[in-house]
């Protein structure tokens, strides 16, 4: 919090905003299975982009409005419903945020699973939350600083 004493004696209190709760339905207002078109309306999204070339044809995404950062893959069909979330800023999983440690996703969810086959290849180590543990929520925690750099609900797609 910060606090400034103004000329006439008033004084003014800025706080800066608490991040969006993660959670394995979605964060915040944008949850899975809810239409682009209210998301939109509603200011939580972007303008339709194409997505991942390799989930097919006719794949699109949106990204997300402040104050997340991040973006949403939708679904193919008519009417296009939020099919996974995947969050770079602005929202934290059980007080798991962008820039955690490993340690504090371990504290916070006790059967996440870490998983090396990714390490190689991407130079991030996938912590896969099952849905008895908390939900289904996947972090990605880069292999050099043990941070993490990606949040996806349910999971983290790969487009590469």
């Amino acid at each position: 919090m910060i606090v400034t004493l103004a000329a006439s004696g008033a004084v003014a209190v800025a706080v800066a905003a608490a991040p969006r709760s993660a959670t394995p339905s979605g964060v915040g207002a944008v949850k899975l299975g809810k239409t682009y078109t209210a998301l939109r309306a509603g200011g939580h999204l972007g303008k339709l982009r194409p997505g991942c070339e390799l989930a097919g044809p006719g794949t699109r995404s949106a990204s997300l409005r402040a104050p997340l950062r991040g973006s949403v893959d939708l679904t193919r069909r008519a009417p296009r419903k939020v099919a996974t979330i995947v969050i770079r800023g602005g929202a934290a999983a059980r007080g798991v945020r962008i820039g955690s440690t490993s340690a504090a996703i371990r504290r916070a969810f006790p059967a996440a699973r870490f998983d090396h086959s990714t390490d190689a290849t991407f130079a991030i180590t996938l912590v896969r939350v099952p849905r008895q543990g908390g939900g289904r929520i996947e972090f990605a925690v880069d292999t050099t600083t043990k941070r993490v750099t990606l949040i996806g609900i349910p999971r983290i797609p790969f487009c590469e």
